[in-house]
């Protein structure tokens, strides 16, 4: 019975604890009272705790205020107070006293400036005797000051139904305390009428009934402090629309939970504004929200603000005509608040308790801990642990009490408490709600039953004694030797100690456990009980241990500093090691470049050292290790510098210059070689300056980019550039001076490029080596090449390269495979007209090929395993005509480049043109070659290695230069003079360029008189401009014998004349028989069909001899009966045409000399005013290039080009006799023009579009060395008197030995063959149905045609010209197509024919004939 009612006791006396409320029995034991369970005394947990705490107050000077405050506990517990801490003495003050309740009474509240002796924080103290002390959370008295106004109300009107506002401002505490007069009668508020917290009036929706006298009143206790009065009118309503505006605007609020909040907003004009609100850009619902209510004139209230209302409010007012927008943030602070409360604990002595708070607020809450109204203080037994825990380790009876957990922020405080009890160690504690104790004693919650307790454990030994942890083993107890049910706690404490603690094993039947978190070099008792089902046993006897003392190492070295001191130096500082643990002896000062696994060290006696030698701007850690008797204490935490920045110590690398146009260069480089920046690099200083004024020196600075365009430049001017890089610090070294020149004028970038100059492939096993040259109109510009190739076609594959590049290698091909390959120049306007090869690769097993750099390279070393690395920085230049300079550097040399070894150079140079040009080579001692021999105006490639011993390096990158040009060491070559068809006063001269150009061609000067023995400056000239191969020459006397000679000029100067040449003008302007005419010769490759007009009708009948022999069936006797007549008529017309002539001819002559002078004054130039044609003709004509190829004719009368056909269909099947005649005159021409001359690679035009280019030229610019460009550019200088002829007329394509004329629409050029001066020809017209063709007859190559259908027919031919001689061939292409008019009448004077007899023997004759003139011309 007795047990039971314990029980039943004690659970009421729980769930009253648990519920914070007294016992509802009345009937909880007092402490110290004792009952029954389970056959044991437990001391039950006494209620103490506050009904009523003391809360915050506000009064007024001479007011009574009452602090509340109400404690409950069985046995009536003693109220005190404490003031800022302190405990109060109320019973010798008047003023302060303590109410039956425990509530204090403070009587007339004393509050001036210097004396505030009751404003304060407040807490009430409960104690019960014998029991324990709880303490109030503190409350804080605030006293407001004297009245004092900061604004007071103005004068001010409001129109009817707006809204206006009354000022009123007061310090905090007093705002409460304010109130309104209107009239000096109190202001009745209501939903239009409203005060805002801060002590303003709102007035919104004026009525008259609102004008009159305001005024506001301070009633705090005493006399009322009055305002001054303030009129407000009302006004009518506005008949205008006023601006909107806002009179107050909501200010920022922090307030607390619980609390309302004001925003106040006042918005007037015309038409009077509606007020909304927003919350976090969210519309605020005020109509029949409970908390949210919209107050006078628009203002918003927030009734019990949470902590949700949070957040960015924005007033908007909106009148219709605008809208106006004002913000405000509401902070929401919360008090503290209990998660989690402490629970009351039950415990045995020696153990270890938590008692757990979790506490919640805004800001975060700080918790400290009160054991019966006394502060705990942290230390070795009384930890805070998680935050809010206090853990208490070790009990003792007399940590006994109530304890207190304080939570406390700005905004408040709160407390909670629990009660420990401290049980006799044979009573069992009681299973109760968790009691937060530690796993370490959550053993002892089972109850005890009677029954034997073990005896003490025997021969408790310390196994493992260490710095700051111990092993304890022992036996088991002779009371129960098996011992497997038994559990053990270890009991130790410091010596001398009264607090111990306790450990228990972690398994029944474990006779070992590991104490830790020990302190080193201190003595521990510790003893051991066993215990059983029935309770602990008896003590072991105490053992003492002291644990082991720590290392006496130094610890770490605090404070340590680095700090750069200069680009190479940096100093570290630190102090003496705080635990030190005997004498410094040295220190050992550690130190790593980053990035590095290499540590370096050095040792220091002092706090500080200085370590130089360093990279500069670069980081470095540092760490630094004290040393004592004992050996190296703990490193410190490695600290990073880097060391200063300073000026870089190396140029930029690799400055390429790009000349742009005319007035602009692009600078390029590379950054000076790592590890030689010494700093970040801020930017780049460019110096450039004219070569010719080296004193004149422009700097630009420009940023960290590794380009640079240079503009504002002159034009045709020679620059030198050097580029430095800079840091913070300064500029660091320069490159050298590299130097660039100009254009002369701007390239074209409106039209595509124009076809390459030449394309040349070799074949290797499983590669073809392309080069090529650039285009020969060097005014349109090129960004690069664009090589197709493959089998059969040249579209499967492409590679585009740079502008500047003149070699590509295609590998990875098949062996023994027949590839096309094709080349194209190309901008950004598109890709221009490619250029076709053709090549076979070698079969694998020929072996005979090998490169041809090893070929022509015998004196190449076999390199060394580690051979010397190559020249560096090669670069050309020119110095004259056949002269270049190479120079390099050398990075195996010391800086200064000063060569103190037997090493020598090797220099190889080569041209590009052909593409089996051999290498040349010579041996060098310094550092720069003088490369002499080298031919006129042609580009060359030089390398350089090195070799020194039997090491030798790789050939070098290579330099490119051009030789300046010279003036033309040879005369123009095969002149022909022919007469014009349908005009026998016109001539047409035709030739081809020098063999030694030495230039690009400007222009030529044709020198042409009646005696040939006169003095070359009696000689009428005809100028050319430009590079044309063919001129008119008009107006000239009938049956007149003329000799002619040609000069070649570029921009150097004018070359040596040619041999005259004569021509007979015909004696009669008739159409019907022309002998001196000849026949256009058949085309070569490279030349394209003239388009003669869509109007061209062929006449019908007639036929073609391939060879043009006569098929009329004249009778050979008729024939010769009119050789006969024609030659006896034609003696008399001679004579008396001769004297009309010879009169004639002298007049014109003397016209010709008045009309045009030579430049020296001693030149005839020949000239016709009516014969002028204006320049736009030349302009037409040039406009012509870019037209495709089968619909216009051929824009350049000159076609120095690759003779290789313009696309696949160019070439007509040929028999093997002409093919390999073919191959050797494409080789051949090309070879020949591209060593000698180097036409192909002369720079721009001198003629440019809308002008007619003078005669004389500048001479070329000088193309950036260390580039492949070559541009020339010449320029006019001086005016000449030169006809310009009819460019529509007909112009014809003539041959060395024999020309015909073929009036077919395609104009080719001929091929020369030895065999037979008049056999040479084959006439490229598709025969008539029905006429024969011998197969067995020689032929060449026909160019396809736009009309193959149109028959075409042969003329007597004469051959006029330098005979005899046998050359290779030479294209050459017309440059219009002859006039409609005059084809048609040139095939119907063809329609007459010779029989094959009679021609032939006037063939054979007219030929002994032109040997016999060959004879005398060649004399």
């Amino acid at each position: 019975m007795a047990a039971g009612r314990a029980r039943r006791l004690l659970g009421s006396l729980w769930i009253a604890l648990l519920l914070g409320q007294p016992d509802p029995a009345g009937a909880a034991a007092r402490s110290g009272s004792q009952s029954l369970l389970t056959g044991s005394l437990v001391r039950t947990f006494t209620p103490l705790y506050f009904l009523v705490e003391p809360t915050d107050v506000l009064s007024v000077r001479g007011a009574s205020v009452v602090m509340n405050c109400s404690a409950y506990c069985e046995t009536a517990p003693k109220i005190e107070w404490k003031k800022d801490g302190t405990f109060l003495n109320l019973v010798s003050d008047d003023r302060r006293q303590l109410l039956p309740d425990g509530s204090l009474l403070i009587n007339s509240v004393v509050h001036s400036k210097h004396n505030k002796p009751d404003e304060g924080y407040y807490q009430c103290v409960a104690t019960v005797e014998s029991l324990g002390t709880i303490v109030s959370r503190t409350a804080k008295l605030t006293v407001a000051g004297l009245p004092r106004f900061s604004s007071q109300p103005e004068a001010s009107s409001v129109p009817k139904g707006s809204s206006a506002i009354l000022n009123c401002e007061v310090n905090a505490d007093l705002a409460p305390f304010v109130r309104w007069e209107q009239d000096r009668q109190p202001v009745l508020l209501d939903e239009r009428v409203y005060k805002l917290p801060s002590g303003a009036l709102i007035v919104s929706n004026a009525t008259d009934t609102d004008g009159g006298l305001y005024r506001c009143v301070i009633e705090s206790g005493g006399t009322p402090k009055y305002s001054d009065e303030a009129e407000l009118k009302v006004l009518p309503d506005p008949e205008e629309p006023q601006d909107l505006m806002f009179v107050r605007q909501p200010s920022s609020l922090t307030k607390l939970t619980g609390q309302s909040a004001v925003f106040p907003c006042v918005a007037v004009g015309f038409p009077v504004p509606y007020i909304r609100w927003t919350r976090n850009e969210e519309e605020l619902i005020t109509e029949g929200s409970g908390r949210f209510l919209l107050l006078a004139g628009g203002s918003l209230e927030i009734s019990e603000v949470t902590e949700q209302d949070a957040g960015t409010y924005t007033c908007i007012a909106d009148s219709g005509n605008d809208t106006i927008e004002a913000q405000a943030e509401l902070t929401v602070q919360v008090p503290p608040e209990f998660l989690k409360r402490p629970a009351n604990i039950y415990a045995h002595e020696s153990m270890d308790i938590v008692f757990e708070c979790e506490v919640t607020g805004k800001p975060t809450p700080t918790v400290k801990w009160v054991k019966n109204g006394d502060m705990v203080i942290p230390s070795d037994y009384f930890k805070i642990i998680k935050e809010h825990n206090l853990q208490v380790l070790g009990l003792v009876k007399s940590d006994e009490g109530f304890y207190q957990c304080i939570a406390e922020n700005d905004v408040g405080n709160a407390q909670a408490g629990a009660q420990l009890i401290i049980l006799d160690l044979d009573v069992a504690i009681p299973t109760l709600p968790p009691t937060s104790l530690t796993s370490a004693t959550n053993d002892h919650l089972a109850p005890a039953t009677t029954g034997p307790l073990p005896s003490a454990p025997r021969d408790v030994v310390a196994t493992l004694v260490s710095t700051r942890f111990i092993r304890l083993t022992w036996r088991t107890p002779v009371s129960d030797p098996q011992g497997d049910n038994l559990t053990y706690s270890i009991f130790y404490t410091k010596e001398g100690i009264n607090r111990e603690r306790v450990e228990n094993t972690s398994r029944p039947g474990e006779t070992q456990v590991m104490i830790q978190n020990l302190m080193p070099e201190t003595v521990y008792v510790f003893r051991v009980v066993a215990q059983n089902k029935h309770g602990p046993g008896e003590s072991s006897a105490p053992l003492k241990v002291a644990t082991q003392p720590e290392v006496q190492l130094p610890g770490p070295a605090p404070n340590i500093r680095a700090s750069a001191t200069s680009p190479t130096s940096v100093t570290v500082t630190w102090e003496t090691p705080l635990s030190g643990n005997g004498e410094i002896q040295n220190y050992k000062l550690y130190y790593m470049e980053k990035g590095q696994d290499t540590e370096q060290d050095v040792d220091v006696a002092g706090l500080s050292y200085t370590i130089n030698g360093l990279k500069k701007y670069t980081e470095y850690s540092f760490r630094v290790v004290a040393y004592n008797k004992h050996g190296p204490g703990v490193s410190t935490q490695d600290v990073v510098v880097r060391t200063l920045s300073d000026v870089p110590s190396a140029p930029p690398q690799n400055l390429t210059l790009e000349v742009r146009n005319s007035k602009s260069i692009m600078l390029h480089w590379q950054p000076p070689p790592a590890g030689t920046h010494s700093g970040q690099i801020t930017g780049y200083k460019i110096r450039y300056r004219k070569v010719s004024r080296k004193s004149d020196v422009t700097e630009s600075i420009g940023g960290t980019q590794l380009y640079q365009l240079i503009e504002g430049l002159e034009r045709g001017t020679e620059y030198s550039f050097r580029v430095a890089a800079l840091t913070v610090n300064g500029t660091g070294p320069a490159t050298d001076w590299v130097s660039a020149e100009t254009f002369e004028s701007d390239l074209d970038e409106t039209r595509v490029p124009e076809v390459p100059s030449s394309l040349h492939v070799r074949p290797l096993v499983t590669s073809i080596v392309v080069s090529w040259t650039p285009p020969e109109n060097q005014n349109i510009v090129v960004r690069g090449y664009a090589i197709g190739y493959g089998i059969g076609s040249p579209h499967a594959q492409t590679i585009k390269v740079d502008y500047k590049q003149r070699y590509y290698t295609i590998e990875n091909l098949d062996p023994s495979s027949h590839y096309v390959i094709t080349l194209k120049a190309f901008n950004n306007v598109g890709e221009g007209i490619p250029l076709y090869e053709s090549a076979v690769t070698r079969p694998h097993s020929d072996t005979s090929e090998v490169d041809l750099f090893v070929i022509n390279a015998p004196y190449t070393p076999v390199p060394d395993p580690s051979p010397m690395m190559p020249p560096v920085g090669v670069q050309a230049s020119i110095l004259s005509h056949d002269t270049i300079r190479i120079t390099w550097a050398d990075n195996s040399l010391p800086k200064n480049q000063k060569i103190t070894d037997a090493r020598y150079y090797t220099v190889r140079w080569k041209t590009n043109i052909p593409a089996n040009t051999k290498y040349k080579t010579a041996n060098a001692t310094t550092l720069s070659y003088l490369v002499t021999g080298l031919k006129p105006n042609t580009l060359y490639e030089f390398s350089v290695m090195v070799t020194k011993g039997r090491r030798s390096s790789t050939w070098s990158m290579t330099a490119h230069g051009t030789t300046f040009e010279l003036v033309p060491t040879s005369p123009p070559k095969d002149v022909t003079v022919v007469s014009k068809e349908g005009k026998p006063r016109t001539i047409i001269v035709n030739w081809q360029p020098p063999s030694e150009a030495n230039g690009k061609i400007t222009g030529y000067i044709i020198y042409y008189s009646t005696d040939v023995n006169a003095e070359i400056h009696d000689w009428v000239i005809e100028p050319v401009v430009g590079n044309r191969l063919t001129h008119q020459i008009q107006e000239l006397t009938l049956d007149t014998p003329y000799y002619f000679k040609i000069q070649a000029r570029n921009s150097k100067g004018m070359g040596p004349m040619s041999e005259a040449v004569q021509f007979r003008t015909p004696k009669a302007e008739s159409s019907d028989k022309m002998p001196n005419d000849q026949a256009s010769g058949s085309a070569g490759k490279g030349s394209r069909p003239v388009d003669i007009g869509a109007d061209y009708k062929p006449p019908l009948g007639g036929s073609n001899s391939p060879h043009g022999s006569p098929t009329s069936p004249l009778d050979s006797n008729m024939l010769l009966v009119i050789i006969v007549s024609v030659g006896v008529i034609t003696i008399v017309i001679v004579v008396i045409v001769a004297v009309f002539c010879t009169r004639r001819t002298t007049s014109h002559q003397k016209k010709k000399r008045a009309a045009c002078k030579s430049v020296n004054g001693s030149h005839k130039y020949k000239g016709n005013s009516k014969d002028v044609k204006p320049p736009d003709l030349w302009i037409h004509h040039e406009r012509l290039e870019l037209k495709p190829i089968d619909k216009s004719p051929d824009p350049n009368p000159i076609m120095t080009d690759t003779p290789i056909p313009r696309n696949s269909q160019d070439i007509t099947p040929v028999d093997n006799s002409m093919d390999s005649n073919i191959h050797q005159r494409r080789n051949s021409y090309r070879g020949h023009e591209s060593e000698d001359s180097m036409s192909t690679l002369a720079g721009r035009r001198g003629m440019r579009p809308k002008m007619m280019m003078p005669f004389d030229s500048q001479p070329p610019q000088q193309s950036v060395r260390n580039t492949p460009s070559t541009d020339t550019m010449p320029a006019s200088s001086s005016q000449t008197c030169a006809d310009h002829q009819d460019l529509e007329s007909t112009t014809g394509s003539y041959l060395a030995n024999a020309q015909e004329e073929d009036s077919a629409q395609n104009l080719p050029t001929a091929h020369v063959r030895p065999s037979h001066p008049l056999k040479s020809f084959a006439v490229p017209a598709v025969p008539p149905a029905g006429s024969a063709y011998d197969p067995a007859l020689p032929s060449t190559p026909l160019l396809t045609q736009q009309a193959p259908a149109h028959p075409v027919h042969s003329v007597k031919t004469a051959s006029i010209g330098t005979l005899g001689r046998t050359r290779p061939p030479m294209p050459v292409v017309v440059p219009s197509a002859p006039d409609v008019q005059e084809t048609t009448r040139m095939l119907e004077d063809s329609e007459s024919n010779y029989e094959p007899d009679e021609l032939t023997k006037e063939m054979a004759h007219l030929e002994g004939l032109m040997k016999d003139l060959n004879a005398i011309t060649t004399a």
